[in-house]
This record gives C-alpha cells, structure tokens and sequence, in this order.
C-alpha cells in the first residue's frame, strides 16, 4: 500500500481524524476495517494509481476484471462514505445489496460498485470486499481489504482484451 494514490486530489477529503471515523462508523453502523482507515490516515480517498483488480467472474463489461476510479474516503464531503450522498445513499439509489459499505466508485457511475461485505463477518467483524454489478449479486473478490489493495493492478494490464 506504499504508492496507492494518484497525484491528484480529486476524490480526496480533509485529513483523517480519529473523530471523523468514530462519526463514519457510528452512522453506517460497521467498523470499519483497520487497513482502510489506516490507508485513509495517508490520504482520504482519492484516484489510485493501481485502478483494476482481477475477478474470478466475468463482470458486464470484462470477462476477468473490474476497474475503479475512486476509493471513497470519510467525512462530510462529496465523496465520503458517510456524507449525504455516501455509502446509504448510493445503496438506497442504485439497489445494492444492503451488505454493508460502498468503498468505491467505478467507470459505470453507478451500475456496479465495491462494497466492504459484512455478511459473514458481522458489523464488527473483518469483511470481504466484493463486486456487486448490474444483476445486485454480491460477489466477492477479496477475503479482506489489505488483500483487495494487494490485488490491483494498473488497467494497462488487460489492455487488448
């Protein structure tokens, strides 16, 4: 996770505060896992630089892969999963699964995301990180968030396909 984010500050919010992640979790109603706030604690949200992540599915638009633009960061502001137009907004008005927290914004504007999966872990548990596309099934692509990080790679990768 040395050299996630883009140097740009498109997506990104104020600078991490233990109180902002208090507030973050007591209105989604998770924890939030340790190795994304600590990544947020770098930089809170922002375009990363490693931009698709492979899937053991076909997804709507690629036979092996997703592509994000974004990973959200905390905090009042346009892109924070907790702000008004956050993570419950996102669920109530595209009809994603109600499995826990969207982390990230994709090319679709909306027809598939990323959610942190609570599903199995519970609320204060460690969740899966999955893909949830136009069909609104969930499915997972990571056991945990460090492993979803660890798991990106720049698009250029699938580049011709």
């Amino acid at each position: 996770m040395n050299e996630f984010f883009a140097d740009d500050a498109t997506f990104t919010g104020a600078p991490l505060t233990d109180e902002m992640v208090r507030a973050a979790e007591e209105s989604l109603g998770y924890r939030l896992p340790r190795g994304y706030v600590d990544l947020l604690r770098r930089r809170n949200g922002g375009i990363p630089l490693r931009d698709c992540h492979p899937t053991p599915f076909p997804t709507s638009w690629a036979p092996e892969h997703i592509q994000i633009n974004a990973l959200m960061g905390i905090g009042e502001y346009d892109w924070g999963i907790d702000a008004e137009l956050g993570s419950a907004y996102l669920i109530e008005e595209w009809g994603y699964p109600a499995v826990g927290v969207v982390i990230c914004l994709t090319p679709s504007g909306g027809h598939d995301t990323v959610m942190l999966d609570y599903t199995a872990s519970g609320p204060e548990g460690e969740p899966a990180v999955v893909h949830v596309d136009e069909d609104r099934v969930p499915r997972r692509i990571a056991d945990t968030f460090p492993d979803f990080v660890d798991g990106l790679v720049p698009c250029e990768t699938y580049q011709g396909d």
